[in-house]
């Protein structure tokens, strides 16, 4: 007992065991290295064939290096409560999903590194919390979208942003001209056919901005660009100066890009790829004088049209240019018209009015622009009053009198007052070609004899019909004045032209000239009351018939049991086999009779077998003879 109270004694006298550097270094995850022993707190785990983010890090860390690990994904949990991480490196790892909010906790995060893993996408809350960062590197990924909000949090204090090689199509230009200190933009090796102009004009501290390898065809004036010098290679640039790489681009060298060829570059890396003219050329070796463009020409535009009101309405314009010129429509009133309840404006020219109204009849004028100048063309528009309601019993059943709608018949006078009428709201047909007789889905086109033209080689016959843009040629033989079309829509109006190919004698090459044009409008098909279609009556014999072959299968079924069952479950045509009949033996004096059975139909052999039933034993010896 004396022994215990000396040990208490000498127990204060041992040298104590630091526990926080026992706590730390239990905290330190598997094949990765802790740096405890002084601050700030490190845990370094490069390469160390990680699947997930180690549960048991030290929360206190201010550096944490994941990188050339399977990392696949990045929970919510797993970065949480590390309120003083400065560095966060998961580069190349195999992370597809970033949970939002997974950076929630990371407020004093500067730098993040993402690069080299398979993320598609980056939404509004994937990046939520990281209101200090700095630094933010995104390459190497599989990025296609980049949501408007995902860089919300660290706008105004982000100075350098990396999306370079990635899949990039389209950016939000919006969000990312909001970025006021950033420094390095790298955007090189996307999928970027296009840049909005003004999109970097807010950026007063970029130093450098990468683009090279894209689909731009164009890069617009900005007027950050005007402010700096641009220099293509960041050694020996000044302070002030802008670094802009754009090489390796597809460069449409027009007119639009002369404010780019004034600059002063060191380098000639850059070639452009069109027009024609200047293609695979070095874009500095090109003068400024080359860098022209086309004043738009409007090539297409829609005749006259007249429709009912209450029914839409396409009016179309085509133009060509260098660059493509932007197509516009103006009301009659004068208002400028685009996207809205009743009106549709398409990329390609097209002005579609859901439902007409009375008002909207008049001129409206097409303005194609671009960077050379301007065209206008101007197309009328009639709407009448709306279309009586059909009855049913409508003369509009009726089949039609003259027979198939594809025969050719005369036009009658008051589809011919029709046609005049027509011809009087759209451009005057040409006498030289008429087309005589028109049906359904065909019509007959003559045209005068072109002796006063020497060596015709043959003609052309060119058509369109209203309703599309679709122009068909058919060529004809020069000893022909007349040609069938056929094929033709129903209820269509086509316009129609007749050219005139020949062998021009003064420069010895093939010349065109027009014979003549003409408008038509097909008839349309009318298809006769009461009367099913062929297809209507195709399908009802198959299902009658079908109905008739099923039934009498099932009455045949039906005999066949019933006759099953009257005959006792034998099939029928066959006797019963007689029942069975036991043997019985019996001796009388001495004999053994065999049972009786019933006589046979017809005399039969028999062979008889004596039995002996009486039972064996001693008393029933043999006895000698």
């Amino acid at each position: 007992m004396a022994i215990l109270p000396l040990f208490l004694c000498l127990l204060p006298l041992a040298p104590a065991s630091s526990p926080p550097q026992l706590a730390t270094s239990s905290l330190c995850p598997r094949r990765c290295r802790c740096q405890t022993q002084s601050l700030p707190l490190s845990v370094l785990c490069p390469g160390a064939g990680l699947l997930f983010v180690p549960p048991s890090l030290d929360r206190r860390a201010a550096e944490l290096r994941l990188a050339d690990n399977f990392i696949a994904a990045v929970r919510r949990r797993d970065l949480a409560n590390m309120t003083g991480l400065l560095h966060l490196s998961l580069s190349r790892n195999t992370i597809r999903h970033v949970a939002a909010g997974a950076f929630a906790d990371l407020r004093a995060l500067r730098a993040l590194h993402l690069d080299g893993n398979r993320l598609t996408s980056l939404g509004e809350g994937q990046l939520r919390g990281l209101v200090n960062l700095r630094h933010l590197i995104l390459s190497n990924n599989q990025l296609a979208a980049l949501a408007a909000g995902a860089l919300d949090d660290c706008a105004e204090t982000l100075e350098d942003l990396d999306l370079s090689y990635n899949n990039l199509e389209q950016l939000p230009w919006e969000a990312l001209g909001r970025l006021g200190n950033v420094n390095t933009l790298g955007l090189d090796h996307n999928l970027l056919a296009s840049v909005p102009a003004g999109a970097f004009s807010r950026l007063h501290k970029l130093a450098r901005l990468d683009m090279t390898s894209n689909r731009l065809t164009t890069i617009p004036p900005d007027p950050l660009f005007s402010r700096l010098p641009l220099l293509a290679r960041p050694r020996g640039s000044p302070a002030s100066a802008l670094v802009l790489a754009f090489g390796g681009n597809p460069l449409h060298c027009n007119c639009e890009l002369v404010w780019l060829r004034r600059l002063a570059r060191e380098d000639d890396l850059e070639a452009c790829a069109s027009p024609p003219a200047l293609g695979g050329r070095y874009f500095w070796a090109v003068g400024e004088e080359e860098f022209v463009c086309e004043p738009p020409v409007v090539t297409h535009r829609s005749p006259p049209l007249a429709v009912p009101a209450g029914r839409p309405a396409a009016l179309r314009c085509r133009a060509v240019g260098d660059p493509e010129p932007h197509v516009r429509w103006v009301s009659p009133q004068g208002r400028l018209l685009g996207n809205s309840s009743r009106a549709r404006a398409f990329p390609n020219g097209t002005l579609e009015l859901l439902i007409t109204e009375p008002s909207d009849g008049g001129i409206f004028t097409c303005i194609a622009a671009n960077a050379a100048g301007e065209a206008t063309a101007a197309v009328e528009l009639t709407v009448g009053p709306p279309p009586p309601p059909q009855l049913a019993n409508s003369t509009s059943c009726d089949p039609p009198r003259d027979g198939d709608p594809d025969v050719l018949t005369p036009p009658s006078a008051a589809s011919a007052s029709a046609s005049a009428k027509a011809a009087d709201t759209g451009p005057p047909a040409d006498r030289g070609v008429q087309v005589t007789e028109h049906g359904a889905t065909a019509a007959l086109v003559q045209w005068p004899d072109q002796r006063p033209v020497p060596g015709i080689r043959m003609y052309q016959i060119q058509y369109n019909s209203s309703a599309d843009d679709i122009l068909v040629y058919r060529m004809i033989s020069a000893d022909s004045r007349s040609f069938l079309l056929t094929d033709l829509a129903t209820g269509r109006t086509y316009d129609l032209c007749v050219l005139a190919v020949y062998e021009d004698s003064t420069t010895g090459l093939t010349a065109t000239r027009p014979v003549g044009c003409a408008r038509f409008s097909t008839e349309p098909t009318l298809q006769p009351c009461g009367v099913p279609h062929a297809p209507f009556l195709g399908g009802t014999m198959i299902i009658a018939l079908g109905g008739v072959i099923v039934a009498s299968v099932l009455v045949f079924i039906f005999v066949l049991l019933m006759r099953y069952k009257v005959h006792g479950g034998q099939p029928p045509g066959k006797a019963k086999a007689p029942a069975p009949v036991s043997s019985v033996c019996s001796q009388t004096n001495g004999t053994t009779q065999a049972p009786s059975a019933p006589e046979p139909s017809a005399p039969r052999a028999h062979t008889m077998v004596q039995l002996d039933c009486e039972p064996w034993g001693p008393s029933h010896e043999p006895t000698g003879p």
